[in-house]
């Protein structure tokens, strides 16, 4: 369960914050800049209680901070509650959690361009963002344990999930993403490593399947975005903290979507969304008012063919998140920098070989940029370097099974560095272990019952170790392995579930 820390109150640290004769209003030129972030872009080990930080160039006037204006989501936890107040000469802000991050989560912080300078100054209009890693505890040798096995029901057809904790009780949940039902199904965590049946489902626009969790109404609870596959429209379901979800927004795009990210694409401190339309050659941008409805699109072209998969990250580090798009039809990746007024520039391109059906991006060579990690269905993973401007430097190919659906990062032994889970329809999963500079070496397969389609890698029972949600959309079930940190070395396929592969290549 996550564990409570003291925090100090705003108003205790404003009232050190400045000498009696600082006077607002009376503008020093500028911009107010940020100088520095803690934990880094993209630092893959912050700790579990890690308090965030960003130091400005100038005191910042309090009053204009807020937990509109400053304010980070954790992708499996949630929103980071806690305190939030400014250094003794206001330059600093801080946001203290009053609780535990989950390990191995990435988190997404996000500062509007609401906040102002104490001399009048206000911030860029595209505001600034950042995204890090929290460390896990280190497991050297990995043993997972089946602990649950979940069936989504028949003929559900399972293929997406997230691991959010939905009820905030501090144990993270379950829910997939059912292709053939429309439908979402949430799985309660009963926090002794087994799940809930699923409760009534949230229904969804047609075949959903890529899936993105935030905050888009700011209330503090968990919400949850799936592109529509066969249909021109994105559903956005607001959660209501306990498992459920309202019935669903279908924000409409130019053409049946295939790849989904969420990020602040506008600087005005709240999450919107962009989608890959390979039937348009578009990507839309979905903004949101700030209710959580989104109303205002626009799109532009992408110069590709295919577009399918999406992600969002800081690919050139300047706290303005960029778009990354993978190309099925022309075996080519992109970045798209993000100019904070909603619009996105070309900055670079990178023929992979290799047809992208889903793309993660994370920093697998420790250099302090965001790297990308593909699933291809041509049966080979690709890792691409980051030049540290968002141009893409190289690429190494790794074969996996057949037909490979879904690409996963998370630091799977906990040694500081991001370890590499593939799934393939025609086969299993594959687990990679990085040596830290970004070169990988094949682990173990993980034997699907009929058709490894994905899988969430998440704290499961908070011992701070990652385990596994195993998703198979033909069997239609999800699998729970519990990380015990030890070798376990057989496995099952097609019904013998009495053990896990741990094999070597």
């Amino acid at each position: 369960m996550f564990r409570a820390f003291p925090t100090l109150a705003f108003s205790t640290l404003v009232a050190l914050l400045l000498p009696a004769s600082t006077a607002y209003g009376a503008s020093t030129g500028g911009n107010l800049t940020a100088l520095g972030v803690s934990p880094a872009h993209h630092a893959l080990a912050a700790p579990s209680n890690t308090a965030i930080t960003i130091t400005f160039d100038r005191a910042v006037a309090p009053a204009t901070v807020t937990a509109q204006s400053f304010w980070a989501f954790a992708r499996w936890s949630g929103v980071v509650t806690g305190s939030r107040s400014l250094s003794a000469d206001g330059r600093t802000l801080i946001l203290t959690p009053d609780r535990l991050l989950s390990a191995g989560e990435s988190v997404m912080v996000v500062l509007s361009h609401d906040l102002m300078a104490v001399d009048g100054t206000p911030m860029r209009a595209a505001g600034y963002s950042w995204q890090f890693w929290v460390r896990t505890v280190s497991t050297p040798t990995l043993r997972y344990v089946e602990t649950d096995d979940l069936t989504t029901g028949e003929p559900s057809r399972p293929y997406g999930a997230i691991g959010s904790d939905l009820n905030g009780d501090g144990f993270l949940d379950l829910t997939t993403v059912n292709e053939d039902t429309n439908d979402v199904r949430v799985f309660l965590n009963a926090t002794d490593g087994t799940f809930d049946a699923f409760g009534p489902p949230s229904s969804t626009g047609g075949t959903p399947s890529p899936n993105e969790p935030s905050d888009f109404d700011r209330d503090g609870l968990i919400d949850l975005a799936a592109a529509n596959t066969t249909e021109a429209s994105v559903s956005v379901l607001l959660g209501n903290g306990d498992g459920t979800f309202d019935s669903p927004q279908l924000a409409a795009v130019t053409s049946a979507p295939r790849g989904l990210a969420v990020l602040d694409v506008d600087g005005d401190g709240d999450i919107d969304i962009a989608s890959a339309e390979p039937g348009t050659g578009q990507i839309s941008i979905l903004r949101n008012d700030g209710t959580g409805t989104f109303g205002n699109r626009t799109s532009f072209g992408t110069g590709t063919d295919g577009e399918w998969g999406l992600a969002a990250g800081d690919m050139n580090n300047d706290g303005i998140l960029d778009l990354v798009a993978g190309g099925r039809n022309v075996n080519t990746i992109w970045v798209y920098a993000g100019q904070g007024d909603g619009t996105f520039n070309l900055v670079g391109s990178r023929d992979i070989g290799a047809s992208t059906w889903m793309l993660v991006l994370g920093d697998v060579d420790g250099d302090g940029d965001a790297d990308v990690s593909v699933a291809s269905s041509n049966s080979v993973g690709v890792i691409v370097e980051n030049a540290g401007d968002g141009s893409l430097s190289g690429h190494d190919t790794y074969p996996i099974d057949p037909f490979g659906l879904a690409t996963d990062l998370a630091d799977l032994d906990g040694d500081g560095d991001l370890d590499w889970i593939t799934a393939s329809f025609s086969g299993d999963w594959f687990l990679f272990r990085n040596d830290g500079l970004g070169s990988f070496t094949f682990d173990r397969e993980l034997l699907a019952p009929q058709a490894a389609s994905c899988s969430v890698a998440l704290d499961l029972d908070n011992d701070g170790d990652l385990d596994l949600a195993l998703i198979d959309e033909i069997a239609n079930r999800m699998i729970v392995l519990t990380n015990e940190g030890l070798v376990f070395t057989d496995g099952f396929k097609s019904g013998d579930t009495s053990a896990w592969s741990s094999s070597s290549p």
